[in-house]
């Protein structure tokens, strides 16, 4: 099959929709199930390159959590702690097999922006992979193969219409790819960059530490990000995008939203958040709302509308704005890479509020030597790449 006829294309009024190949190759997809949309694809195979080359790099299973054409969160298949567990909603899973923990931990990340989302699972999908998945809001998964009970559970989601994509893992594409815009052909070749701790060989900063695990976490980040519609900055943690800043105009934007997103993943780690006194009739989407507004700026307000005793089973306690900072505080070791370089050293200040420690920037700002002040102001290790990764 060279050519699948799509429902409608970004919107229902853009018809036709189609997705083929030229000259008559095949399409390197088989669709098991349901019938994915022109966003869909786009997630699909943006997700599958994207932990394709997290594999390649680390050697571990890789998942990503992917909406509109940019990632919610990127991950490998490390072991849970268990407060992980519990804030991923996965603690009752009981084992977790090292391709679940990945998409645990690429879901978990930033769930709020993962709510529907489309999966992309670097190996044959397992049965505890399918059983995540199925308790999830998603629209659809794309993975090398499937086990067939998994495939059976993931066909009963959505009552039957759940989108299942089956990829060819030894396809190659064309070096030359190509797109059209108003009518007019853009071609390029395409990023075949290999990213690997080659790229963090200039480190112009006084502190010049970067242990093997650091390594890892900005391979991930700038793989990540390679990925992500640009502007774009990634934090990482212990394998995992913690906090991903997509499709911003402004630099300094990537990095306060991404920061934000990352001390939202490490403030659901408090004790406080931890023991959230839930009705159990509350679901897990509704908790993760009530969750980010119980962290947010705006919870005495919430409060003082009586909010809580539609979700709560007694009145939690205020998390005051001086107890989130000073849990924020003991975030340490966090990875940072950006898609281009940082132009201003407000970028670093932002980023070091949420716990960096390394950073991988191209570098090549007039700028740079402010940027290397602030780093060594609070003892970063800043490694210089060289390499743009923008992404449209």
């Amino acid at each position: 099959m060279n050519e699948l006829v799509l429902k409608y294309g970004c919107n229902p009024n853009q018809k036709p929709s189609r997705i083929f190949m030229n000259e008559g190759a095949e399409l390197p997809i088989t669709v098991l199930n349901g019938k994915p949309g022109y966003i869909n694809f786009l997630d699909a195979f943006n997700g599958w390159q994207l932990v394709s080359e997290l594999k390649k790099a680390t050697g571990l299973p890789a998942a990503t959590s992917f909406k509109h054409v940019s990632p919610a969160g990127a991950a490998v298949g490390l072991p849970l702690s268990d407060i992980l567990k519990k804030i991923y909603w996965v603690d009752d899973m009981g084992e977790l097999t090292p391709l679940a923990s990945a998409y645990a931990r690429a879901r978990g990340a930033d769930r709020m922006s993962s709510f529907g989302d489309f999966i992309a699972l670097s190996d044959v999908c397992d049965v505890c992979t399918a059983k995540m998945i199925k308790r999830e809001v998603s629209d659809g998964v794309i993975a090398p193969g499937y086990e067939p009970e998994a495939l059976e559970i993931l066909k009963a989601k959505k009552k039957g219409g759940y989108n299942v994509i089956q990829i060819d893992p030894d396809y190659v594409p064309a070096a030359i790819e190509r797109k059209e815009v108003y009518g007019v052909t853009f071609e390029q070749g395409r990023n075949e960059l290999v990213i690997d701790d080659a790229l963090f060989a200039t480190i112009p900063t006084d502190t010049k530490e970067l242990p093997e695990s650091a390594k890892i976490d900005l391979i991930i980040s700038l793989i990540t990000l390679k990925y992500t519609q640009s502007n774009s900055v990634c934090y990482v943690k212990d394998g995992q995008a913690i906090g991903i800043g997509a499709g911003q105009q402004s630099r300094i934007h990537c990095t306060r939203l991404a920061g934000s997103k990352a001390d939202n993943w490490y403030l659901r780690q408090n004790p406080k958040v931890l023991n959230l006194p839930f009705l159990d009739s509350i679901k897990r989407p509704d908790r993760d709302n009530a969750i980010d507004v119980y962290i947010s700026e705006d919870y005495m307000d919430v409060l003082a509308d009586g909010e809580w005793e539609k979700i709560f089973k007694v009145k939690p306690e205020v998390f005051t704005k001086e107890e989130k900072r000073a849990w924020l505080d003991t975030l340490t070791d966090v990875a940072l890479g950006s898609d281009a370089f940082f132009p201003f050293g407000d970028n670093v200040e932002r980023a070091h509020r949420s716990g960096v420690k390394y950073i991988a920037q191209p570098g090549g700002s007039i700028r740079d030597d402010n940027v290397i002040e602030v780093c060594n102001k609070y003892g970063i290790t800043m490694a210089f790449t060289g390499i743009r990764l923008f992404h449209h």
